[in-house]
Order: structure tokens, then C-alpha cells, then sequence
């Protein structure tokens, strides 16, 4: 159980090689614009995006997908080959799910990152797998590892908060003690959504992240940019 948790743990460290930490996913967008400044407006971003937003689609699918990725370890080979052709397909509903080329090619980018690491660690995908965009990746991590589903729900949720913050200390006036506070403060509502998503049907899911969706639609159109979404 310890061993487990420690895998769990160095599935969210920054360290890990996925290139998260150059991505900001539609914030460098809103602070240029002037609708995010300071650590209120950061919060009530990532609250609405924890509640309503497309992580949480992403975040449902998990344990759909691991269970299928497990199926395609199976003996038989044609219930291997139908799991791994509905991971495809799920894989690229996710995908459809994300309006903006730079927001599909961030999660193409860090799940063949994840993908090839695993490989390189001795957990290759499936026989006859493409590469997986960054959601089925990480589910595959999770099967690798041997992880609960839920607490791998709540490690991306958490993961995804913590990259944000990260990248709003580089762009907003919000210090390193602001940020830990403000991860500290969404805490509860993390392990609240995790819960909830672990056990909830993604087909059932709606979001509501319009305002996330035309700001990284906008991310291309800047002039200057430190980040590449």
C-alpha cells in the first residue's frame, strides 16, 4: 500500500517529463486581457473549471478507461482487440472535447510523453496501440502502477490545479505563499469532485467552460506568449 502511494506520488511530481510546465491552458489569454489578476479571480477560474469544466469529462473517463486498458491484457485476443478499439474510440471523444488545435495538441504532446515513458520504464501500450492523448495516458499509468481509480481521479484533479497555480505565479502578481494557500484552499473541493466524478458516468457529463474555451482559443492569436497554450 506505502509503494503504491509513493507511485501515486511521483505520478504528480513536477518532475515528472511530460512538459505540463510550459502549457497554460487558456490563463496567459484572460491575464493579458485583463479578466484574471489576482489570487480571488485565479480561485474562482479554477472552481468553475473543477465544477463545470472539461477536467472534469477527462477526469470521469479514468476509470472506464482503466478498466478497459486492464481488458486488453486478456488472454483472449479478440476481447483484447475490442477493448483497445473502444480506448481509441474513447480517446477521441476526449480529444473532440477540446475546441482549441493547441489545447488537442497539448494533450496529444504530454500523453506520447507519458506513453514513451512508460515504455522506457518497461510498460509499453497495448500491442497495435497509437499513441494516447493525455487522459488514456495517464489511465494507462495507472494500470501500470497498479493505482485505486478513484485516488487516481483525485491525483489528476490535484495535478491539474497545481499546474495552474504554477503557471498563474508566472503570470499574475501572486506570490509562492499565495499559491500554496490557494492550493490548500481548493483542497476540499478537489477531493469532493474526485469523489464524486470517480463513480459518475462521463456520457452524462455537460460543461460549461465557455469562457475557458475562447480563451484558448484566443492563446494563438497573442502577440507575445510565454506559454504554448
Amino acid at each position: 500500500m506505502v509503494e503504491k502511494r509513493l507511485h501515486l506520488f511521483q505520478l504528480v511530481s513536477p518532475a515528472l517529463p511530460v512538459g505540463g510546465f510550459s502549457y497554460s491552458e487558456g490563463l496567459e489569454w484572460l491575464v493579458q486581457h485583463g479578466r484574471l489578476g489576482d489570487a480571488a479571480t485565479l480561485r474562482s477560474w479554477l472552481e468553475a473549471e473543477l465544477r463545470r469544466g472539461c477536467l472534469t469529462v477527462e477526469a470521469a473517463t479514468l476509470p472506464g478507461l482503466m478498466a478497459l486498458l486492464e481488458r486488453t491484457r486478456s488472454a483472449d485476443p479478440l476481447e483484447a482487440e475490442a477493448a483497445l478499439q473502444a480506448v481509441v474510440e474513447r480517446d477521441g471523444w476526449l480529444l473532440a472535447q477540446r475546441e482549441a488545435p493547441e489545447l488537442r495538441a497539448q494533450q496529444r504532446q504530454m500523453g506520447g510523453s507519458l506513453g514513451g515513458l512508460l515504455a522506457d520504464l518497461g510498460w509499453p501500450l497495448p500491442a497495435g496501440a497509437p499513441p494516447l492523448a493525455w487522459p488514456a495516458a495517464w489511465a494507462w499509468a495507472g494500470v501500470c502502477l497498479q493505482l485505486d481509480p478513484g485516488e487516481l481521479v483525485e491525483a489528476f484533479l490535484y495535478s491539474w490545479v497545481a499546474g495552474q497555480i504554477s503557471a498563474a505565479v508566472r503570470l499574475v502578481p501572486l506570490g509562492p505563499t499565495q499559491a500554496q494557500g490557494l492550493q490548500l484552499a481548493l483542497a476540499p473541493l478537489v477531493a469532493q469532485r474526485a469523489q464524486e466524478l470517480a463513480v459518475t458516468d462521463p456520457a452524462s457529463l455537460w460543461t460549461g467552460g465557455v469562457g475557458a474555451s475562447l480563451a484558448q482559443l484566443g492563446h494563438a492569436e497573442l502577440y507575445s506568449r510565454l506559454f504554448r497554450s
